[in-house]
């Protein structure tokens, strides 16, 4: 099982009982529609991940791999 926490008070966002990755758990999570305002997503392979609509607001993605990543649609203010 993979957890997204936030990155503030570390409450857990989405737990994915089946992903093997974090890539996986965030796009489980975004079908879903789990909220991920505010997640740790620091250093993720998020690389080709289908996150259109996601809500990451406050999200940190420093270091994270979005290269084809699908954000159409993804709220992102705040995030970095």
């Amino acid at each position: 099982m993979i957890e997204i926490r936030s990155r503030f008070g570390g409450q857990v966002l989405h737990a994915a009982e089946t992903a093997q990755d974090v890539r996986a758990a965030v796009v489980q999570a975004v079908a879903a529609k789990s909220n991920l305002a505010e997640a740790d997503l620091y250093g993720a392979n998020l690389a080709g991940a289908y996150l259109s609509g996601a809500n990451l607001r406050d999200a940190d993605l420093r270091k994270a791999d979005l290269y084809g990543a699908n954000l159409a649609g993804a709220y992102l203010s705040g995030a970095n």
